[in-house]
């Protein structure tokens, strides 16, 4: 968990900045229309965009740009189709890394991210290169003032969750990505606020960096994290905290 959980670190204290830029926006409209266009525009029937919902709420998107973004999900608004990728291939030092986006022109975005990885000292490779190197899990991030580690673990247990890990400040839910809805459906109904409700890729092992290694492997993440069409990456780095401290103030 530790490459996962410390990439994550990264990327919330980017979230700022990115939200300055209008970023987040962006990404949480996207997946507001693939989830309505995957399980349909009723958020109380669809888990996946009740959670999108929520995430834009949360980072105080109007009303409005959510209910386009249902319309144009279902295709009851015209707008631009956009298309879910995963994309593979490794970081300096052997580091796996994958790429998910949501995008509306593949041969761009294929060539945009081939760029990144070629000219910092990665490789793009064929599907399936890195995948197999992790699992698909469902990750609930809730507070620790929020919910008491017995409470939650037996609300979590009961929606089919496989672990309960500590991450200082916060607790993580890990359930089989299969179980993502009843998750989601557990901690609503038992009322327990979440950081963040998402399916995510732990990776099976982990590739201690350091030094300029350390460097080129957080620059490439930073540069993928940064493209427009990109919703999430997941790496399976491991760095040490001071480092990890220094190199990404």
């Amino acid at each position: 968990m530790s490459g996962h959980s410390k990439w994550a670190t990264i990327k919330h204290k980017k979230a700022a900045t990115d939200a300055k830029r209008g970023k987040v926006f962006t990404r949480l409209i996207r997946e507001i229309q693939i989830a309505a266009r995957e399980g349909g525009g009723d958020p109380d029937a669809n888990p996946r965009l009740r959670t999108a919902i929520a995430g834009a709420k949360a980072q105080s998107m109007p009303q409005d740009n959510i209910k386009n973004a249902i319309l144009r999900g279902t295709g009851q608004v015209e707008g631009l189709t956009f298309e879910e990728i995963t994309f593979e291939g490794y970081a300096p030092s052997g580091v796996a890394v994958i790429v998910e986006v949501v995008t509306d022109n593949r041969n761009r975005t294929v060539s945009e991210l081939r760029h990144v990885f070629t000219k910092n000292g990665g490789n793009l490779g064929e599907n399936g290169c890195v995948g197999w190197m992790f699992d698909r899990r469902a990750l609930a991030v809730v507070a620790k003032k929020d919910c008491e580690e017995e409470r939650l673990m037996e609300i979590a247990l009961g929606a089919g969750a496989e672990d309960l890990v500590d991450e200082g400040d916060n607790w993580q839910v890990l359930a089989p990505f299969e179980s993502y809805n009843d998750l989601v459906t557990a901690l609503e109904d038992a009322k327990v606020p979440t950081e963040s409700v998402e399916v995510t890729m732990i990776p099976q092992n982990t590739i201690k960096v350091e030094g300029k290694g350390a460097a080129s492997v957080l620059r490439i993440l930073d540069l993928l994290e940064e493209h427009d069409d990109t919703q999430n990456v997941y790496s399976n780095f491991d760095i040490d905290e001071a480092e990890l401290e220094r190199l990404s103030a």
